[in-house]
């Protein structure tokens, strides 16, 4: 299964693939019911505190200014942590409301370097929180709404606190596009999703459709057909855009009659009673003649959408995408305002991998070590 997702650190709630859709970050999409968690993945995080005499629970505190801080629970997040407190950093890292991010609604991960056998996605997030634990990275699990990145030292506005720090680096992750249908609102939670991993056990033994044709498609579709009595894959092109080895397994599911491919169609109207859908009415891209096709269920997996909207206006930006400096000479990750560092999804709208995340999220420390070497 290819590793696409960085995760969001911002996002508050996991209602689909990104940890909630809504990004957390104010301005970001509508917000949507919240999916049913399979059991392996993380409980919700709540503020740090501890109880007091009554049972209740009292807020923690935590130190205010940090010389570092990170913002992002995913695979870059955790790796900036690791390697920016081993350069002594003392880094602190707000988690969001929900730890993981996309990949904790992840199954099988099969493209980690040296897991030979493969490895769950929550399995997986967890490793990398022991990690960065390891190195007495400060967790501190808050949502941030706001930042002011014109001050110094920095200031971040989170829901259990403020925040300064010297440098900053962000690894928010992105997000679950949809389609932007009335009806698709409509029945979010009554049909509709961004998340098999998720959702999908309430659609065992019946038929669903997936929308999309790129990585995270396909894997829902290979999901899907093994729970569900059918799949129709829905993709407005004449070929997909995944990976080829993951192409060969759908097609193989094809030939079982698990999965129908409908070629060159979109989805047109999600259909039902106003509460539970029972239908997608499809269209054709070449003539566009339209047909329904009988689902309990639909899910949208057609792309992401980065999770920057709280930076907007205050760093530069290409489609919603954080523009880092790149280059071979050092501090590739640095954004537009100095001592501010991106790495991960939020960043990267080519690759897309955890593996890149990961490897972006060491970028962004070492570099942030050596801006803050230089600020003596």
């Amino acid at each position: 299964m290819p590793l696409e997702r960085s995760a969001g650190a911002s996002v508050p709630r996991p209602a689909g693939r990104g940890g909630g859709r809504n990004g957390g970050i104010a301005g970001g999409p509508p917000s949507q019911p919240p999916c049913a968690w399979p059991a392996q993945l993380p409980i919700p995080l709540q503020v740090p505190g501890r109880a007091n005499r009554r049972g209740r629970q009292e807020k923690t505190p935590v130190s205010n200014h940090h010389r570092v801080l990170i913002l992002g629970s995913g695979p870059a997040g955790y790796t900036a942590a690791v390697y920016a407190a081993r350069a002594n950093l003392k880094p602190a890292l707000v988690t969001g409301l929900y730890q993981g991010g996309q990949l904790t609604t992840t199954t099988e991960v099969d493209n980690w370097p040296a897991d030979a056998d493969g490895v769950q996605g929550p399995e997986l997030m967890e490793r990398f929180q022991r990690h960065a634990e390891r190195f007495e990275t400060q967790m501190i699990y808050d949502h941030i709404h706001t930042v002011a990145l014109g001050e110094r030292p920095f200031r971040l506005e989170g829901d259990g606190g403020t925040y300064t720090c010297d440098a900053l680096i962000i690894a928010t992750g992105a997000s679950a596009q949809y389609l932007g249908l009335p009806s698709e609102q409509q029945y979010m939670g009554g049909g509709v999703s961004a998340c098999a991993t998720c959702d999908g056990f309430f659609y065992r033994g019946k038929p669903v459709a997936v929308v999309g044709g790129g990585n995270t498609a396909v894997e829902e579709a290979l999901y899907l057909a093994n729970i569900c009595s059918h799949v129709t894959v829905i993709h407005r092109r004449d070929r997909f855009r995944a990976e080829k080895i993951m192409q060969d397994k759908l097609f193989a599911r094809e030939a079982e009659g698990k999965v129908t491919i409908r070629w060159n169609t979109t989805l047109d109207e999600v259909l039902g009673d106003g509460k539970v859908m029972s239908a997608v009415r499809l269209r054709s891209t070449v003539d566009g003649a339209t047909d329904e096709v009988p689902v309990a269920g639909a899910f949208i997996a057609i792309g992401h959408k980065p999770n920057t909207e709280i930076f907007a206006g205050q760093l530069e930006m290409d489609n919603g995408y954080i523009v880092t400096r790149g280059g071979r000479h050092g501090m590739a990750t640095q954004t537009s305002v100095p001592g501010v560092f991106a790495a991960g999804d939020v960043q990267d709208q080519i690759y897309r991998q955890a593996v890149t995340s990961a490897a972006s999220g060491c970028q962004a420390a070492l570099d942030a070590e050596r801006y803050l070497d230089d600020l003596g």
